[in-house]
């Protein structure tokens, strides 16, 4: 498996990470101030890596620097708004 960097797409509300080619996402919508986080998804070869968690700890982190209200309608998102 290939280094697991996680990549900004600002112009397509995402974060990515690709392995070897294949593409974990965390996807999100933008109103304003106020992220929601809509989705996570990572193909079924690369579960139990860690892939989703890093892409919402790295997400998290972005809204947080940029000061936006956060808010899941991802229910694995939403874990980690509960845990804080």
């Amino acid at each position: 498996m290939s280094d697991s960097m996680v990549v900004h797409h600002p112009e397509r509300f995402c974060f990515t990470i690709d392995t070897d080619g294949i593409e974990s996402i965390l996807q999100y919508q933008l109103q304003g101030q106020q992220v929601d986080f809509t989705r996570t998804y990572v193909p079924s070869e690369l579960r139990g890596k860690g892939l989703a968690e890093k892409l919402v700890r790295y997400g998290l982190a972005w809204a947080r620097a940029e000061h936006l209200s956060i808010s899941a309608s991802c229910w694995y998102v939403a874990k980690f708004l509960t845990s804080v």
